[in-house]
């Protein structure tokens, strides 16, 4: 095939050839450029040490971490031109020091390889990401704190399989959220204390003969210590892949409740009403109002999860230490990261601003039989009766209830007692579905008083 028909398959794009083709996959410039700012600091750091150690002298330290300074003002003001010809980001760095400074900036790289560098950029840039979620986290959970306060003695359903089955409260239903959002934040803090490690200093994967201090570097960057071997050093990203884990699990706890806003959204279900900023119209229907941000909120969700499962592609074939594919390893977690605080920023805002419609949850929560187990467990403790024998009867009652199109509490008791003779009519005192959920004071359970107690015990947590 000649160059012209081959350039002719990629529709022109690549008009000069096989070159041009080889520089749009090898250069990463267009997305690396993000680690700027760590990639600045690891550098201005290692020259410190350099000149710390004796490898570099004062002088030239002091020109390349003023140069590199320049460098960074430039980036942030948007009058730095990035080169793909330059291929990542430490080229371009370098380059541009280069023509402030002169040759001194060549003696920047002594005692260091793009391979440490880029994972001590990529760790350092992950390491923010973790704070940023954490810092996410808490805005939500204080959200969903604040919904629970409103509503700790509201009662609603609680569904298994989406049919109604007990009562709840509205409180107890928004504190399940603060607790799952709390286990992700732990996974975070974990993460984060994980990959708190330095690889600066391991080079290209063998170590260096230069004196050099990592320990004096570790701690300039900000990390516990310097990583312990050089060939894990630069192959590792664990660090990547726990981020994108915790991220898919919390994604996946963000989606539930987006998709529970959508469902209780809806005109038959009429639990919530969402605010206007988080709500759109229809172009030709105009009585809806659609809970876009939260539909929305649940598709771009799985993109996390789509990138766990292509960084984890990435490096699962990888023999020790670097090989190229792992220039694959930035786009996902970007993507990850700003979907990440995209979807945490949102999910506070659809929280704080939604508005519970008590009546209607009151009158769903007392729908469909959801005392029966109350009835269930009353025939158990005050009749003595077995719990499947007690099944059993309750079964019947729920049985005789929908037959005449009325619910548990609206059966007479002379009806009841046609059933198992022995009741009484303190059976009604649990019918209810106040009662219900006052009754459920297990550690762990729905009671309003259980609810404020945690309440309480998470507005001391979260400060």
């Amino acid at each position: 095939m000649s160059e012209k028909s081959a350039n002719a398959m990629w529709g022109g794009r690549f008009s000069a050839g096989p070159d041009a083709i080889m520089e749009a996959i090898n250069a990463s410039i267009g997305y690396d450029k993000r680690l700027a700012p760590q990639d600045i600091a690891g550098s201005r750091a290692h020259a410190a040490m350099l000149a710390a150690s004796g490898i570099l002298t004062e002088e030239d330290a002091a020109a390349i971490d003023k140069g590199l300074t320049q460098v960074l003002a430039e980036i942030e003001a948007g009058d730095f031109a990035f080169s793909a010809a330059l291929e990542d980001i430490h080229m371009n760095v370098e380059a541009r020091l280069r023509e402030i400074i002169g040759p001194a900036a060549g003696r920047l790289h002594t005692a260091r390889s793009r391979n440490d560098q880029v994972a001590v950029d990529f760790r350092m840039w992950v390491r923010d990401q973790c704070d940023v979620a954490i810092s996410g986290l808490d805005a939500l959970m204080r959200a969903f704190l604040a919904q629970a306060e409103a509503g700790a003695d509201w009662v609603m359903p609680g569904f298994t399989h989406l049919q109604t089955a007990q009562p709840v409260t509205w409180g107890h239903h928004m504190l399940a959220y603060v607790e799952m959002f709390a286990r992700d934040k732990s996974r975070f803090i974990g993460a984060r204390a994980r990959m708190n490690e330095c690889p600066l200093g391991a080079a290209a994967l063998a170590g260096t003969s230069f004196p050099i201090d990592r320990h004096m570097t570790a701690r300039a960057l900000g990390f516990d210590r310097p990583t312990a071997n050089s060939l894990d050093s630069v192959s590792d990203r664990d660090f990547a892949l726990e981020y994108l884990s915790t991220a898919s699990i919390c994604a996946m706890h963000l989606s539930r409740f987006a998709e529970e806003l959508v469902i209780w959204s809806s005109a038959q279900f009429r639990f919530v009403r969402m605010s206007d900023r988080f709500s759109t119209g229809s172009s030709i229907m105009p009585q809806k109002r659609n809970p876009d941000a939260a539909e929305l909120l649940r598709a771009k969700l799985g993109r996390i999860m789509g990138a766990t499962v292509a960084l984890f592609t990435i490096m699962k074939g990888l023999p020790l230490t670097y090989s190229k594919d792992m220039q694959e390893d930035k786009e996902q977690v970007f993507d990850a990261a700003d979907t990440l605080a995209l979807g945490l920023a949102a999910m506070e805002g659809m929280v704080s601003d939604l508005t519970a419609n008590r009546p209607a949850l009151e009158a769903a929560a007392a729908s469909g039989f959801s005392t029966a187990t109350d009835l269930a467990d009353w025939l158990v403790r005050e009749l003595n009766l077995p719990f499947r024998d007690a099944h059993h009867v309750t079964g019947s009652l729920v049985k005789l209830a929908e037959d005449k199109g009325c619910d548990l509490p609206d059966l007479s008791l002379a009806e009841m007692q046609k059933v198992h003779g022995e009741i009484t009519d303190a059976v009604y005192s649990v019918l209810g579905v106040h009662n219900s959920v006052a009754s459920r004071t297990s550690h762990g359970g729905t009671a309003p008083d259980n609810v404020r107690a945690q309440i309480a015990r998470w507005k001391e947590v979260l400060g």
